[in-house]
C-alpha cells in the first residue's frame, strides 16, 4: 500500500519515493527495480584444459586467489541440508579444513543442521566470491570428524568463543539476548573457575599440563566428502563457464555444462 508523500509523490512500504500523478501499480513497481539490476561478467574464463585434474586442488587455488584478492570472508560457504521432512535449509558456515578427505566445518551437533545431518547425511556447499565473479558448488555425504580433531580445533579458538560455544543452546528458542548474555557470563565464570581449580591440582601433583575449557560433547566437526563439484566463472552476455567434476568411484570425470 502506498502513502502520499511531499509534492504529490507516493511512498512505497519500503520507503521508495515515486513522483507520479497517479498511485503507482504495486506489482509493476516492485518488479521493475529488480529487473534492472544486472551486470556484465568480464573478469575471466574457465576451460576444461585450464582446470586442475583434482577438484580439491582447483578449490584450493580459487580460495587462495580469493584471499589474495582480499575478498570478504573467503572461506565462508553456504551449507544446505535436508531432514526427514524434506524441507531444505541453508546457512553460512566457515570452512576450517580442506584436504583429500573433504571439507571440514564445526558446529553444535544439537543445532538444526546437526539434527538434519543425523537423519540425512547428504549436503551441499556453495562458495561465492562476487569480486572474482566465481562460485563453487559441492555435493556429497557428511560425517563427523574424530573427537581428537574436534578437540584440537576447539582448543585453538579464543577463550570467549569456547565459552559461547559451550553455553549457547544453538538453534533453540530463548527468551531474550539479555538472558543469553547473562547465561554466558555466569556459566563462563563457572567454567573459568573449574579450569583454574584443575590447573592448581595439576601443579600440586607436579604435573606440567596445560588446561583449558573442555569441548562439550554436543559440539564438534563435520566433514563433507565430495562426490560432485561445479566451478562457475561468470561470462559476458550470460555465457558463463561451468566446469564439473563427478566422482566415478575411482577418479574424477570432468565435463562442461551449458550456462
Amino acid at each position: 500500500m502506498f502513502h502520499k508523500g511531499p509534492g504529490g509523490s507516493f511512498i512505497s512500504p519500503y520507503g521508495l519515493v515515486i513522483t507520479t500523478k497517479e498511485p503507482p501499480d504495486c506489482y509493476s513497481l516492485m518488479q521493475n527495480p529488480f529487473h534492472s539490476i544486472r551486470q556484465q561478467y568480464t573478469r575471466g574464463t574457465l576451460s576444461e584444459e585450464q582446470v586442475d585434474r583434482d577438484p580439491v586442488k582447483q578449490l584450493e587455488l580459487w580460495i587462495k586467489e580469493a584471499m589474495e584478492a582480499e575478498c570478504p570472508e573467503p572461506t565462508a560457504m553456504i551449507l544446505s541440508t535436508t531432514g526427514t521432512d524434506l524441507r531444505p535449509s541453508s546457512r553460512v558456515v566457515l570452512m576450517k579444513g580442506l584436504d583429500e578427505h573433504g571439507i571440514t566445518f564445526f558446529t553444535n551437533y544439537d543445532s538444526r543442521k546437526g539434527h538434519q545431518l543425523a537423519s540425512n547425511p547428504y549436503a551441499s556447499l556453495l562458495f561465492f566470491w562476487p569480486d572474482l565473479e566465481r562460485q563453487v558448488r559441492i555435493e556429497g555425504t557428511v560425517e563427523r570428524v574424530s573427537k581428537m580433531e574436534s578437540d584440537n580445533y576447539y582448543d585453538s579458538r579464543p577463550e570467549q568463543s569456547r565459552i559461547s560455544a559451550a553455553v549457547s543452546p544453538q538453534s533453540q528458542e530463548i527468551s531474550s539476548r539479555r538472558w543469553l548474555e547473562e547465561e554466558i557470563k555466569a556459566q563462563g565464570s563457572r567454567l573459568e573457575a573449574q579450569v583454574k581449580a584443575q590447573g592448581s591440582r595439576f601443579k600440586a601433583q607436579g604435573k606440567d599440563e596445560g588446561v583449558s575449557i573442555e569441548r562439550p560433547e554436543n559440539w564438534g566437526g563435520y566433514r563433507l566428502i565430495p562426490e560432485y563439484f561445479e566451478f562457475w566463472q561468470g561470462g559476458a552476455d550470460r555465457l558463463h563457464d561451468r566446469i564439473i567434476y563427478i566422482w566415478t568411484g575411482s577418479d574424477w570425470r570432468i565435463a562442461r555444462l551449458a550456462p
